[in-house]
């Protein structure tokens, strides 16, 4: 590991050229030998993880198995579990938040409420929609209105807790100010709740945006048909563009865009395939309803978000080994 410094992270400013990640002042998290059990194997190490319990870690291990430490050592499980939680309590200020944006883009609610009708799994889309529904009948409607500014600080309780879990995975400290710290996960969900709306705008200006400036060089028709393609697959550049930008801007560490891409094209397609595999146990095999009643559709819900938070923190720990890899921060045997 690479000696202890002083933590100078600007998130803002991320560094286009990759090479200059290795003159970063970050401050790395040393890991521990694990004191009260020894390994079987000469080339196998005990290191002590989030919980206190022993990992197995091997220096000369190839990328599955130092991944399968790093969810070990860092619990991404229990994150998860933190995730889902926080997820739950920020999904719906963030929804309400979107959809007051929404009109600004001239899309409809119907366009958010659609996706999360092809995504969710069994009863939590109309679990979701109904309650969106329901809160958006009763609010006021301002852009500005102090419900919806209470509700984007909710929200932004999500991106709280994906920061700390990015850090987690990335080993480095964060030392910053709380107050700043909660202030950066605002400006970072509006970020997100802004990626989301244009990439849904997509669809009603991007034709006539294209048409207008291939249509000039005569290309008008090519373009309309490369635009049908990207339409069909527009919930999987939606989901991509999401996780690209949790990836570069959460964690309190500079880094490249292009070097967040593999985490984050697996983390769309696996979240899109677990998504659709649990839809279909949800839909078929499972009926959380006789197990917990009215609920059911919550219980099936904070599920659907735990395997989402779990999803997202094994892409960062991509991420975060393919930097360490890069810069030399990888653990060696003590």
């Amino acid at each position: 590991m690479a000696e202890k410094q002083k933590s100078s992270s600007k998130f803002l400013t991320q560094a286009a050229d990759p090479s200059e990640s290795k003159n970063l002042d970050e401050s790395y998290v040393k890991t521990q030998k694990f004191q009260s059990k020894e390994a079987k194997k000469e080339d196998e190490e005990l290191h002590v993880s989030k919980i206190n319990k022993p990992v197995k870690y091997k220096e000369d291990g190839n990328f599955f198995q130092r991944l399968l430490y790093r969810v070990g050592k860092d619990d991404a499980s229990g994150l998860a579990a933190q995730l889902a939680y926080y997820f739950l309590l920020a999904l719906f200020p963030l929804l309400i938040f979107l959809l007051t944006l929404l009109p600004l883009f001239n899309l409809k609610p119907e366009t958010i409420t659609n996706i999360i009708a092809s995504n969710a799994p069994g009863d939590t889309a109309d679990t979701i929609n109904t309650i969106v529904s329901d809160v958006m009948a009763n609010s006021s409607g301002g852009l500005l209105s102090f419900g919806l500014i209470a509700a984007l600080w909710s929200a932004s309780n999500g991106m709280t807790a994906l920061m700390n879990a990015f850090n987690v995975s990335y080993e480095v400290e964060d030392a910053r100010n709380p107050i700043v710290a909660k202030l950066l996960s605002v400006l970072f969900t509006i970020i997100m709740i802004l990626v989301v709306a244009i990439t849904l705008a997509l669809p009603v200006f991007g034709e006539q945006i294209g048409n207008l400036l291939f249509g000039k060089i005569g290309l008008g028709e090519q373009f309309v048909w490369i635009f049908n393609i990207v339409k069909v697959i527009l919930p999987l550049l939606l989901t991509f563009i999401v996780f690209t930008t949790l990836y570069a801007i959460a964690p309190n560490i500079k880094l490249a865009w292009k070097s967040v891409l593999p985490g984050a094209l697996f983390a769309t397609v696996a979240w899109l395939g677990a998504s659709y595999l649990f839809g279909l146990y949800v839909n078929n095999f499972a009926n959380y309803s006789k197990t917990y009643g009215s609920i059911g559709g919550v219980i099936v819900l904070m599920t659907w978000l735990y395997l989402t938070g779990f999803i997202i923190i094994v892409g960062s720990q991509i991420n975060a080994l393919l930097h360490q890899k890069k810069t030399g921060q990888l653990p060696t045997k003590r």
